[in-house]
């Protein structure tokens, strides 16, 4: 009996305590690979992500983890390292992606691959989009293997090529060409965080769901002319009257188990007069839906598109010189479309809405991702999210539809639970220009160190030998 109670003792101990690292120590060497994973260049364009990949490269195999490396282009490419579990669980991916959008360094006060630490911030192309997932996947799997953590799942890390607009390269060309060394049940990735405002912690998103990008082109024809004999049939006119009609039409509200619980999540945080538009739009008054859904539009446009296909009118091309009326202009539409929306009626309907035969109505070139499923908010993994944000962050999870596009669409595609997750910023940092793709991207060097041990214990969770 004795032996039995020492045993059950002991395993409490365990599980309380088991994997947890020196996370002072741990802080300073997240710095040191953070840093040094800012200050590689891998805008795209042009692309370049091999520098940083050699890097992470050298450093997962001094710590005795597998790598192989995947590319389509020798200079872009894809890395793979796995951790071996049981196998009594199916594979946990975890996922970032190590190309940047490209930056124009006259507008950074701070070099922007840098890696500057100034007033607890650290600044530089990536800090949050997406090398803040890098260093935590990195740390997350060094960590497992030098604490021997025993799994009862494989946990895979891939850092990807090409997120930013060359998917060829990075995850389409795994989900085609190499899916099984990727594949798994759960993945974890970018596309969420914690918000902040006021210096405090308001709620955490987590991304279970995505529009998909798409582009509409309207191509008017007409008669070219002098521009001193003003023409009906001028393009430029025809093709501003059908990008006002597009611009001013209203596509559908709809709704799915995401938004729904994304609202209704939202009101148990929000001053009256804001819960009270949250509950209307999932509610079943088509009134007080529209009523909220103007508010939207006007005040929330985020809101606004998450519950929609959205339209944003975005390039106008016509006319070459002042006295000349052209015989061609082109407008281009930045098109999201959502999940349950069928891209091929969409189109028809954008056809009736222009009406007019002057007016050529297409799809554009785009890098399009599939459409793809939401996450279960039932399931394992989304369990594990929302006890580790309570941990780690003491606010409540709110299951979001994405506005934008990660790469996640693609391992959605193929039946994998992805969940995107991502540290703690400010709310007033993206007005103010410090946000994912602006001129000063930055994050809170204290939020970083967070969210690497948020991500670490969520790992744990979801992985570790039970």
């Amino acid at each position: 009996m004795r032996f039995f109670l020492s045993w059950i003792l002991l395993g409490l101990l365990a599980g309380q305590g088991a994997g947890q690292p020196d996370w002072n120590r741990t802080d300073a060497e997240t710095l040191d690979h953070f840093q040094a994973l800012i200050r590689f260049d891998t805008s795209d364009p042009p692309g370049g992500e091999k520098p940083a990949v050699d890097y992470l490269k050298g450093v997962l195999e001094r710590e005795g983890i597998p790598v192989e490396v995947f590319a389509l282009e020798p200079h872009r490419p894809n890395l793979v390292a796995r951790l071996k579990g049981t196998g009594k669980k199916r594979p946990l991916l975890i996922m970032a992606h190590t190309d940047v959008v490209n930056v124009d360094p006259k507008k950074w006060t701070h070099p922007p691959f840098g890696a500057v630490r100034d007033g607890g911030y650290i600044y530089g192309r990536g800090t949050v989009d997406d090398k803040d997932n890098v260093v935590a996947s990195l740390m997350t799997m060094v960590l497992l293997k030098r604490l021997n953590v025993p799994l009862d799942r494989d946990v895979i890390f891939l850092a990807e090529a090409g997120e930013e607009g060359s998917t060829r390269v990075g995850i389409k060309y795994m989900t085609e060409q190499h899916f099984p060394k990727i594949e798994a049940e759960y993945c974890l990735a970018e596309g969420g965080g914690v918000s902040r405002s006021g210096g405090k912690v308001k709620f955490a998103s987590v991304q279970t769901l995505e529009k998909t990008p798409r582009a509409i082109e309207l191509v008017a024809g007409g008669v070219a002319g002098h521009g001193s004999v003003p023409l009906r049939t001028n393009p430029i006119v025809h093709l501003s009257a059908a990008v006002a009609r597009v611009a001013a039409w209203k596509p559908p509200v709809r709704l799915n188990d995401t938004t729904r619980a994304y609202f209704k999540r939202l009101a148990d945080l929000s001053a009256p007069a804001d819960a009270r538009r949250y509950l209307d739009i999932i509610g079943p008054d088509p009134k007080l839906v529209d009523a909220a859904d103007e508010y939207f539009l006007e005040h929330e446009p985020r809101h606004a598109s998450m519950i929609r296909t959205s339209i944003s009118p975005n390039i106008f091309q016509g006319g070459y010189r002042v006295n000349v009326i052209p015989s061609e202009a082109r407008a281009t539409l930045d098109v999201r479309t959502h999940p349950d929306d069928d891209p091929e009626r969409l189109l028809a309907e954008v056809r009736r809405i222009v009406n007019d035969p002057a007016i050529e109505v297409a799809w554009g070139q785009r890098d399009v991702r599939p459409s793809s499923s939401s996450a279960e908010l039932d399931s394992e993994a989304f369990t594990a999210i929302e006890a580790g944000i309570r941990k780690h962050y003491d606010t409540v999870t709110l299951p979001g539809m994405g506005t934008g596009a990660t790469d996640m669409a693609y391992l959605r595609a193929k039946g994998i639970q992805c969940f995107g997750v991502g540290p703690a910023t400010d709310v007033e940092d993206g007005p103010k220009g410090f946000g994912a793709h602006s001129d000063q991207e930055r994050i809170l060097e204290s939020e970083l160190y967070r969210f690497v041990r948020f991500y670490y214990d969520l790992v744990l969770t979801l992985a570790r030998a039970q």
